[in-house]
């Protein structure tokens, strides 16, 4: 018996040789019918999907997710019990960048995990800031452009953010995070991963609860200055991804340990601060962090494309035991990302190997490209019908998305809170939580940042912007832009 592998084209079928085309004589024309050199040439033009429109440089890694504390008073949802561990891929990136941009680009990271469940997938796609630059997703569309590239010159322009931060004024808590050190994160390992938005978790009784996500890592907080990202995003561009990819390779498993702040239904309406805002995080005096376990990535990829080029992250995966909030901007991507994925690699997505969940599929999609799976022949193909096709369960499911609200849609902004203000938790952020070697690096990233390019027409709505935040941060920001300009 040999082991001897011989190649095939993509059916299967022996291939006479993997040098030569096959053409009329020696000197003669290549011959249309050498159907291994069109399948050859033909899939090479198709190699690539599009790539994500944000988010698109990234990498990641598989794991599992371990609970060690006993969080059933506020969820039954299975992967959160005492003791379960949960199969589950990461995926971390950039935000603005291209697929070949730098990874040490002063950016967010987003944090996008998938556990597969005995209930099917739960995705939960965050970032590494607690909070987001907008509340309202009407206003995702123009947030991403104003941060991408110019339409004539093709080229990025710090004016065009600066325009759209100063005019959204929402913008300044987490403007004011992606200035400071954790813009530029030393590697994935030393970043934390939050789920930012609010969700809703449901315990066996009923009882509703509002959560928010935390993911600490267990490697510690470290980042770069703006100096080493500027240097490595020209010698190492792929710092990021090399570095998950070897530490796994070296046996040494990132971890993050995974908590929770619960917020009872009954306080929401009036808390402080709008719970439901994107842009504003919850006092961890006010809602303390509750461990519930830890997170840890030990596997790579066997290839980058099909693992994790084809990840598909989406807040509509959602298991029993977890739902949805007023969030506008959660409830804006529960369309979005899946919508996103039926664009960039296909309606049948959830087929591919990396998508598709663990549990039992009982679905009445059918057809479209790239179809792998399908129901038994004898299965119908609509609801509701006779003859055994599955239905829907409501007390299974719990309607756990749902939360009681007014019978009217209207079009409205969120329920005023004592305290919500667009600038006052970006000030506290930088008196109270940042020493003065933050505070000092924060001024000197702001001033690079504008000075990298930003028209002088903004400056002094940009000192406003910082004035709202913190004078005395205001007035070194301004003075160190007026001296090098």
């Amino acid at each position: 018996m040999t082991n001897t592998r011989f190649t095939t084209d993509d059916v299967g079928n022996p291939v006479a040789s993997d040098d030569d085309s096959l053409t009329a004589g020696a000197q003669g024309p290549i011959l249309l019918h050498d159907h291994y050199l069109v399948e050859k040439l033909a899939h090479f033009n198709r190699e690539r999907v599009p790539e994500r429109v944000v988010h698109a440089k990234g990498s990641g890694a598989f794991g599992e997710l371990v609970v060690t504390e006993d969080v059933s008073a506020y969820t039954k949802a299975k992967l959160f019990q005492r003791g379960t561990k949960t199969e589950m891929v990461a995926r971390f990136s950039t935000v603005a960048g291209e697929q070949g941009s730098p990874d040490t680009w002063r950016d967010p990271r987003g944090f996008a995990l998938k556990f597969y469940t005995e209930d099917g997938n739960y995705d939960l796609v965050g970032n590494n800031t607690p909070v987001f630059f907008i509340k309202d997703p009407i206003k995702f569309p123009d947030f991403i452009h104003s941060q991408k590239r110019l339409p004539a010159s093709g080229l990025r322009d710090h004016t065009m953010q600066w325009d759209f931060w100063t005019l959204r004024p929402e913008t300044a808590h987490q403007v004011t995070w992606l200035m400071g050190d954790r813009g530029l994160p030393r590697t994935w390992r030393h970043m934390d991963g939050f789920g930012s938005h609010t969700y809703q978790w449901i315990n066996a009784a009923g009882e509703r609860f509002w959560i928010k996500y935390h993911f600490k890592t267990d490697q510690g907080i470290e980042f770069l200055t703006a100096a080493e990202a500027e240097v490595l995003a020209g010698t190492d561009p792929d710092l990021h991804r090399a570095d998950l990819y070897q530490a796994i390779e070296r046996d040494e498993f990132p971890s993050w340990t995974l908590h929770v702040q619960i917020m009872p239904v009954a306080e929401a309406d009036g808390y402080r601060f709008n719970p439901f805002d994107l842009t504003k995080v919850w006092s961890q005096k006010d809602y303390p962090l509750i461990k519930v376990g830890t997170m840890t990535l030990n596997r790579n990829p066997r290839n980058f494309f099909a693992e994790i080029e084809q990840a598909a992250f989406a807040p509509s995966n959602i298991v029993p035991g977890i739902g949805y909030s007023p969030d506008k901007m959660l409830l804006g991507r529960v369309f979005s990302y899946a919508d996103a994925h039926r664009y960039r690699i296909g309606a049948n997505h959830a087929q591919l190997p990396v998508n598709a969940p663990r549990s039992r599929v009982d679905s009445y999609s059918q057809d479209g490209n790239m179809a792998y799976s399908f129901n038994d022949p004898g299965t119908p193909v609509y609801a509701p019908n006779s003859f055994g096709g599955p239905h829907a369960d409501a007390e299974r499911a719990g309607d756990d998305g749902l939360w009681t609200f007014g019978a009217e849609a209207v079009r409205a902004g969120y329920i005023r809170h004592p305290e919500d203000d667009d600038f006052g938790q970006a000030g506290t952020l930088v008196r109270e939580v940042m020493d003065d070697a933050q505070r000092e690096r924060l001024v000197n990233n702001i001033v690079g940042h504008v000075l990298g390019g930003t028209s002088e027409s903004l400056y002094e709505r940009i000192f406003e912007y910082w004035r709202s935040i913190d004078a005395e941060l205001a007035k070194k920001v301004e003075e160190g832009v007026r001296a090098g300009v």
